[in-house]
């Protein structure tokens, strides 16, 4: 049975043992050697490993002339660990502060709304209101094209339809009148010629 390899966490655990174990500096080069020796870190993850450990602030990385060093000391890892648990204080106090702040806020309007048997009564009526509402409102959505809002819309939208076809039957028959008395012509053949049959008839 092959050996199982190292998971990403362990890597990084094992990467920093090396600097914490020799207090030295190294290159990338020297660790990707020593990554499989010392610690059978596979050679190819190095890289990616320490480039993380980097971005965490666990490793610290300079470049000196053409060449990159890193390193990391026990007592920087733990240095930052104190400046994280200050920071998770702060907040944890900012947090609290927050909290109190809101805790006399609501105490300060329950006291400006001191119970009484004339305010529950009111809050019970306003809330027999709203669901009196919600019930109305949901009858009336079952009505559909009756809702008394949609009625009001379709008779001004039939009013201004039928003072459309008023204003041209109107023009029509000026019209008419117009090409018969200049003309001289038969309505009955202007009609036919126009295409309006006997059915034609004017709105009032």
């Amino acid at each position: 049975m092959a050996p199982r390899g190292l998971s990403a966490e362990e890597k990084r655990v094992k990467l920093l043992e090396i600097f914490h174990e020799t207090k030295d500096f190294f290159q990338l080069k020297e660790l990707e050697k020593l990554g499989p020796k010392m610690k059978g870190i596979v050679s190819q993850s190095v890289k990616e490993v320490l480039q993380g450990l980097v971005d965490d602030g666990l490793v610290q990385a300079d470049k000196i002339g053409s060449s990159n060093f890193f390193w990391s000391f026990p007592s920087q890892r733990g240095a930052m660990m104190q400046t994280r648990l200050a920071a998770v204080r702060e907040t944890q106090a900012a947090h609290r502060t927050q909290l109190a702040e809101l805790r006399a806020a609501i105490d300060a309007e329950k006291a400006a709304r001191p119970e009484s048997e004339e305010r529950v009564a009111s809050l019970a009526r306003l809330a027999a209101a709203k669901k009196e509402l919600s019930e109305l409102e949901g009858e009336l959505a079952k009505y559909g094209a009756c809702d008394p809002v949609k009625v009001e819309e379709k008779k001004r939208a039939v009013m201004l339809a039928k003072e459309a076809a008023v204003r041209w039957t109107d023009n029509y028959v000026l019209l008419l009148s117009h090409f018969t008395r200049q003309s001289i012509v038969d309505p009955a053949e202007i009609k036919k010629y126009l295409g309006v049959d006997d059915e034609y008839e004017d709105i009032c």
